[in-house]
């Protein structure tokens, strides 16, 4: 679905274009970066409404919301001749990132991958991916705060046979991902709609509350707010859950993309 933004300045504008495929802390510094410098217009692509509300209301900027599909992707790039291809989408989004790398090889469109930095390494329990961190839920005992999203909620429900009682899912302020959590039988009041950023102190007053034992988190970095998950659980004396990144990516940093937009393709 396409959702472009109020009066911006894009297609037809004679500037040339970038294409940032976002919804990610990372994908809005881009955008913003772009949009104030002026050298050129931005689309960007994000998954959810959420994603493209980042963006919004920044200049010479238009806003595309909905699942890209593979083909979509390439017949796009065809269809607006970028300069080039950002990808700063979320690092556990490989299976994105890897068709946006095949629509820019097949289309001949460069393309730049913005990472964050190296996943961390603690004393935590660090798991592969949702099905581990479940079977290890179900091990545990006491009230477990899921920080992992919606997308995966159905896997712990199968895995923790009194989910109703001990699993609190920290899912965005979005009709659909309310509703998938309701849906699997999640108890409204053990549902907590909010968007970030979170601070330590607010972690730490959602584990009282909730009297939370066991905390579950994607190695999200710094922009996914993951340290203050860890300095939350350290002072509170709760449990941490860490799922790994799928894959260890090649990439630019986030100052290192823009480098390379100005000095590769003169932003």
């Amino acid at each position: 679905m396409r959702k472009a933004g109020k009066g911006y300045g894009l297609e037809g504008s004679g500037k040339p274009e970038v294409l940032v495929f976002g919804g990610t802390t990372e994908g809005r510094e881009i955008a913003g970066w772009l949009s104030a410098r002026g050298a050129c217009s931005v689309v960007v692509s994000s998954l959810t409404e959420y994603g493209g509300s980042l963006v919004e209301g920044l200049p010479n900027v238009e806003s595309l919301t909905g699942r890209l599909l593979p083909d979509a992707m390439e017949q796009l790039m065809r269809d607006r001749a970028f300069a080039c291809v950002v990808d700063a989408t979320h690092p556990y989004a490989a299976g994105v990132s890897a068709s946006i790398a095949t629509a820019c090889e097949k289309t001949s469109t460069p393309l730049l991958r913005v990472i964050r930095e190296g996943e961390p390494e603690g004393p935590w329990d660090a798991v592969s991916d949702a099905a581990e961190a479940a079977r290890l839920v179900a091990s545990r005992a006491g009230n477990v705060l899921l920080t992992t999203g919606s997308n995966d909620l159905a896997i712990y429900v199968a895995a923790v046979d009194d989910y109703q009682e001990r699993l609190y899912a920290r899912i965005l302020p979005m009709g659909k991902s309310i509703a998938n959590a309701d849906s699997l039988g999640i108890p409204l009041d053990h549902i907590i709609a909010m968007k970030g950023p979170f601070s330590k102190e607010l972690n730490c007053s959602l584990i009282r509350q909730f009297d939370i034992k066991v905390l579950v988190t994607k190695a999200s970095g710094k922009s996914g707010g993951f340290w203050e998950k860890v300095e939350a659980a350290r002072e509170c004396g709760v449990e941490l859950i860490v799922i790994r990144r799928p894959v260890q990516e090649e990439g630019l940093s986030l100052e290192a993309a823009k480098r390379t937009l100005v000095e590769a393709f003169g932003m």
